[in-house]
């Protein structure tokens, strides 16, 4: 490993259900990185047999969903020697498995809602109405709110579309939060306000559909709780280096953590972003101050 990493590569694109999105994740940071002073060249990533130009010094990870998630991309890097950043393989499997992640939340005491992980209909026992999504997969692909037996059955069959096990949760009505974690430091939270429904894929990346607040106007009270319980999110799954963790805050007092992002959104218009330059932390230096961490989490895990 050199002492800096100065030859960037950005990987994007990829097999998921979420390849849209990560092209324009990746456009937006390798722009930002350039600007940020690195040697940067992009590669969409189709499947495993991706080419990283020789020379490289690290590859930057904008690749949503199955394949740069869940840990797969991450060890084939690691086989390759070639630092990467966020997460490690072992973290991105936990984080990217909902099941898991709300099993490490309740034993760090992180608040999440009642769950259920099942394969078909007759293994739901929880009470209508239930929200239903696919246990690992991203921006909200195959999410769905049942509030009748029709509606579970129609959500059920189009989740199992996208994975072979479907969590099932407690419906919680209350404000949609999103809190950014970089390193050491908790971004401010932001309110996600649909205009109708909820934050489904619909929602997020239709332009108009959602309005954002950042931060978000809670008692500082609750923001103090929400954040330090995005902190221990963080460190519950093993400290991704970055994430984006979600939450529900019910009748505006109790707040549930329902996911954890390890791949959050890169474009300058994300939620992620957005957070930071509300503490004064510009796009280049956000993707900047992810490369560097990244580097130092890579560096520490050799020395291991």
């Amino acid at each position: 490993m050199s002492d800096k990493p100065h030859r960037l590569v950005v990987l994007k694109g990829g097999p998921s259900a979420e390849r849209d999105v990560s092209l324009r994740s990746g456009t937006a940071a390798a722009e930002a990185l350039r600007e940020a002073g690195y040697e940067v060249r992009e590669v969409t990533v189709d499947d495993a047999s991706f080419v990283v130009p020789d020379g490289t010094d690290l590859a930057f990870l904008a690749l949503h969903g199955t394949f740069g998630e869940d840990g797969r991309v991450q060890e084939i890097l690691a086989t390759r020697g070639i630092p990467y950043t966020g997460a490690n393989a072992a973290v991105s499997r936990v984080a990217f498995d909902k099941e898991k992640t709300k099993e490490k939340f309740r034993q760090h005491g992180v608040p999440t809602p009642e769950g259920q992980l099942v394969k078909g209909l007759e293994e739901i026992t929880l009470p209508l109405p239930v929200f239903i999504k696919p246990n690992a997969q991203g921006s909200s692909v195959g999410t769905h709110l049942a509030t009748s037996r029709q509606e579970l059955v129609a959500a059920l069959t189009d989740a199992l579309k996208f994975d072979t096990a479907v969590l099932v949760e407690r419906f919680i009505k209350g404000k949609e939060l999103t809190v950014g974690v970089l390193g050491e430091q908790v971004l401010p939270i932001i309110e996600i306000h649909p205009l109708d429904g909820f934050y489904d894929y619909t929602n997020k990346y239709t332009k108009g559909r959602t309005e954002y607040f950042c931060p978000a106007q809670l008692p500082a009270q609750i923001t103090a709780l929400i954040q330090q319980y995005a902190r221990k999110a963080h460190r519950a799954i093993g400290d991704p280096v970055y994430s984006r963790i979600d939450f529900l805050l019910e009748d505006d007092v109790f707040p549930t953590c329902l996911e954890i992002n390890t791949i959050p959104g890169m474009t300058a218009t994300s939620l992620l972003p957005k957070a930071a330059a509300a503490v004064g932390i510009t796009f280049p230096q956000l993707c900047r101050r992810i490369v560097e961490l990244s580097w130092a989490a890579r560096q520490s895990e050799r020395t291991a």
